[in-house]
C-alpha cells in the first residue's frame, strides 16, 4: 500500500520574493561552473539548500549552514509555513524538442518510505555510494526534506486530471520560470473530500522513481539511524507525483557517445552487425540536422531494435532489425551487441568512463565533432510500458536509460521534520 499524505508546505512567501529568481534545477544537474550564478542570483535562492558554492568543498562540509538558513528565513518571514496540511499541484507548461507546447500537472506530497523489497515504491536505477553519504549528511543537518523527489505512477483514464486541474484554477499560490523557458503554477488542494479521493487512488498502486534515487536510498538509511516510528516525520519524505500516461508526460531518450578506441569502418560494422539492415543519411556540415534525421529514420523503427551511428565523417549510419523489442530494451541490446559486441566494452569499462551520455543528439554530435567523442549512439525513448514493465519485474533499467522531462525544480515548496 503506498502511503500519501498532505504536509504543511514549508514556502517562499512570493511578496517577499520572486519566484523565478529563488528556483533551482535538482542538484545533480547543476554544473560545477553553473553554481556561482545561482548563488548571486538571489540572496535566498534555494541552491544554498542543496549545493557548496564550490564543488571542492562538498567532500568536506557538513551542510551546518543549511539549517541556519532554514531557520533565519523563517524567522525573518522570506519563508512561510502553511496552517493547514495541503498537497501542493504544480503545474509545467514547456516546449518539447521537436516544438510540441506541452503541460504536465502533477502533485506534491509526503510519500511513507517503503524498503524497495516491500514492492510500494519501486527503482529503475541503481545508485552510487558518493552521492548517497552527502545528501545524507545534508539530510542530516537540515532535518527536513529540501528538494523532491521524483516518482510516477500509472493513471491511463486520467482519473485524477480534472482534480489537479481545478486546483489551479482555485487556489493558486504562485508561478514561475525557469532559464530553461518552463513555466510553473504552484496550487493547493486543502478539500477533506479531495484530499480522500488522491490518497485512496494512490494508494493501491506501485510508484516508480523517475529521478531521486539517491535522495530516497538517504530517507530510507536516515529512517534507519532515528529508528522505526510509523508517522514520524523521517518515516516519510517530499515527492512530487505524475502520471506517466499523462498526455503531457514526456519521455527523452539519452544517447551514448564512446570515449575510447577508433571508429569502426563499413566493413567492420557489417561483420560485427550481421543480421542487422542498414542505412546512411548525410549529415550537414555543421550537424544541424541530426534531430531531423533522427526523426526522419530512427523515430519510424520505434518499437524495433535500432540505433544510428555518428563518427563525425558527415555520414549517419542506421542500424535496425525487423523484430519487435517485445520485453527487451534497446539500451540492453545497445550494451551487449554495439557496445559490447563492435567496440569490446564491457559493464566495468562504461562505468569507469569509456562511454559518456547526452540528452541531446546535438551535442552528442557537437562532441564527436571536437574530439571529445568517438562515435556518438543514438536512440529512441522508451515507452511508459517498458517503465512499468521493468520495475514491476523487480528489474532495474540499464545506467541512463532514459530522460524524464521536464526536472522537479527546487524551491517551491519544502518539508520541515517538525509537525
Amino acid at each position: 500500500m503506498t502511503v500519501v499524505r498532505p504536509f504543511r508546505a514549508v514556502r517562499y512567501d512570493p511578496e517577499r520574493v520572486e519566484l523565478s529568481r529563488v528556483i533551482v534545477p535538482p542538484y545533480d544537474v547543476i554544473a560545477a561552473d553553473e553554481r556561482g550564478a545561482f548563488f548571486d542570483r538571489d540572496p535566498h535562492n534555494a541552491i544554498r539548500f542543496e549545493l557548496t558554492r564550490n564543488a571542492e568543498d562538498e567532500a568536506t562540509t557538513d551542510y551546518a549552514d543549511i539549517r541556519h538558513h532554514l531557520d533565519a528565513w523563517r524567522e525573518s518571514g522570506v519563508l512561510l509555513q502553511d496552517e493547514e496540511p495541503a498537497f501542493y499541484v504544480m503545474r509545467q507548461r514547456f516546449r518539447a524538442p521537436d516544438g510540441r507546447e506541452l503541460e504536465r500537472i502533477g502533485l506534491f506530497a509526503e510519500l511513507g518510505l517503503a524498503e524497495y523489497d516491500e514492492r510500494v515504491v519501486l527503482p529503475h536505477e541503481n545508485t552510487l555510494v558518493g552521492p548517497r553519504e552527502d545528501r545524507l549528511r545534508l539530510l542530516r543537518a537540515a532535518q527536513a526534506n529540501l528538494s523532491s523527489i521524483f516518482v510516477l505512477y500509472e493513471d491511463r483514464d486520467e482519473v485524477l486530471a480534472s482534480l489537479l486541474a481545478s486546483a489551479l484554477d482555485e487556489n493558486a499560490l504562485g508561478a514561475a520560470s525557469d532559464d530553461a523557458g518552463v513555466e510553473y503554477t504552484l496550487a493547493a488542494i486543502t478539500s477533506p473530500e479531495t484530499i480522500k479521493i488522491v490518497e485512496d487512488f494512490l494508494a493501491e498502486r506501485q510508484i516508480v522513481i523517475a529521478d531521486g534515487h539517491h535522495r530516497y536510498e538517504t530517507a530510507l538509511a536516515y529512517r534507519r539511524e532515528q529508528g522505526a516510528g510509523a508517522g514520524a516525520a523521517w518515516d516519510s519524505t517530499l515527492a512530487f507525483f505524475a502520471n506517466l500516461y499523462a498526455k503531457g508526460s514526456l519521455l527523452l531518450p539519452i544517447h551514448r557517445i564512446v570515449q575510447r578506441g577508433s571508429s569502426p569502418d563499413a566493413a567492420t560494422w557489417e561483420a560485427k552487425l550481421a543480421g542487422w539492415s542498414q542505412e546512411t543519411a548525410e549529415i550537414d556540415p555543421d550537424a544541424g540536422n541530426v534531430p531531423e534525421l533522427l526523426e526522419t529514420h530512427l523515430g519510424i523503427r520505434a518499437g524495433h531494435p535500432a540505433f544510428a551511428a555518428d563518427d563525425g565523417s558527415g555520414t549517419l549510419r542506421i542500424f535496425w532489425r525487423d523484430d519487435l523489442l517485445g520485453d527487451d530494451l534497446m539500451v540492453r541490446i545497445l550494451e551487449r551487441e554495439v557496445l559490447g559486441g563492435v567496440f569490446d566494452l564491457d559493464q566495468r569499462d562504461i562505468r569507469d568512463g569509456a562511454v559518456s551520455f547526452s540528452k541531446s543528439s546535438s551535442r552528442a554530435a557537437e562532441q564527436v565533432r571536437e574530439g571529445t567523442g568517438v562515435v556518438a549512439l543514438y536512440l529512441n525513448a522508451l515507452e511508459p510500458d517498458d517503465v512499468f514493465r521493468v520495475t514491476q519485474a523487480g528489474e532495474r533499467m540499464p545506467q541512463k536509460s532514459t530522460f524524464f522531462s521536464p526536472k522537479v525544480p527546487t524551491g517551491l515548496v519544502f518539508r520541515v521534520h517538525q509537525r
